[in-house]
């Protein structure tokens, strides 16, 4: 790391060898037209294509390319802890390789920052290239995780920002394994704004965020910062409960006081299925919680880096990076 760097760019990737070299390209003119220092630190998050190689090629040609390699994939928002683990800089931007978010907006949020705002967010007021299903659910998640939480995660942001020094500091202060960054910063607080924009379709490669990864990116937001689901399920399970012991005493009445009974076995077990669908559903949140808190107890890192390039070694840089994740 560099003492004394303005920016930090921080670059998680996953098997973008179509695309790397483009974006940094793309950011290199950009970085240099602000006159400042700058690193772009490039997160290689377990890529099986040729990733690393052709950012390893960008290391050895400009000294402020940074290769920080993992052992192994370990996600999206552990590759981003992981760069502003090894950022220097005096702010911190994060960005995506896959060009959806434009790097020329960095000099807009770079000017906010001037103005005294601690973090600067990129707010989509448009999606290209993405399905309906994909924008209405977007949308729908945004929405739903505000109202089930107190803390004011602003809709329509990704994790594409700036972040004041002090800021990524409290970030990286956080350990916690399921991480959802943006929910943290929020979290954080600080004075925050943003910056409006156009989300362009990927440059080249595919999504890296399919349908199974964003419900897991989504449990992990909810579990993290809500604990409304555990209550819901107990005010779900008392009302439950009460309609049973209702039905219970109408079922005893009708048999010792009248000459009717209930009858219909096909609607007793529906009835019967639903019950035990809600109660599965039920346990199934429940153990979301457990799953979390089990892996929190463990103690491992949240990583490991089988290699860091352009780095140095002996340096009081080198001895924060040991200490935020694993060296093999």
């Amino acid at each position: 790391m560099q003492k004394g760097c303005f920016l930090s760019v921080v670059v998680p990737m996953y098997n973008e060898e179509e695309v790397i070299e483009v974006t940094y390209r793309r950011l290199k003119t950009v970085l240099d037209k602000l006159g400042e220092t700058y690193e772009i630190v490039f997160v290689n998050d377990g890529s099986r294509d040729r990733t690393a190689d052709i950012v390893r090629s960008l290391c050895a040609e400009d000294r402020r390319v940074k290769l920080v390699e993992f052992s192994r994939n370990f996600g999206h928002q552990i590759a981003v802890t992981a760069g502003m683990d090894h950022a220097s800089g005096r702010t911190v931007v994060l960005i995506d390789a896959d060009l959806q978010d434009p790097p020329e907006l960095i000099a807009d949020m770079v000017a906010k920052w001037r103005e005294g705002y601690d973090v600067v967010y990129g707010k989509r007021i448009e999606r290209k290239g993405e399905s309906w299903f994909k924008k209405l659910t977007a949308a729908a998640f945004y929405r739903l995780l505000r109202s089930m939480t107190s803390v004011n995660i602003p809709v329509d942001t990704g994790d594409f920002r700036l972040m004041d020094r002090k800021v990524c500091d409290a970030l990286t202060s956080m350990r916690e394994r399921s991480r959802f960054i943006r929910g943290l910063v929020s979290w954080a607080g600080f004075k925050q704004t943003s910056v409006d924009y156009v989300r362009d379709e990927r440059f080249a490669g595919e999504t890296k965020y399919p349908l199974r990864k964003m419900i897991r990116l989504s449990l992990d937001a909810m579990t993290s910062f809500s604990t409304r689901p555990l209550k819901i399920a107990s005010v779900l399970g008392f009302v439950l409960s009460a309609v049973g012991f209702v039905y219970l005493f109408v079922v005893l009445y009708q048999r010792l006081f009248t000459d009717t009974t209930m009858q219909g076995w096909t609607s007793m077990i529906a009835i019967s299925l639903l019950f035990h669908g809600i109660t599965l559903s039920l346990l199934g949140v429940l153990g979301e919680y457990i799953g979390r808190t089990y892996e929190e107890s463990k103690g491992r890192p949240l990583y490991l880096v089988a290699e860091a390039v352009n780095f140095g070694e002996g340096t009081e840089a080198s001895r924060e990076k040991e200490a935020a994740g694993t060296i093999l």
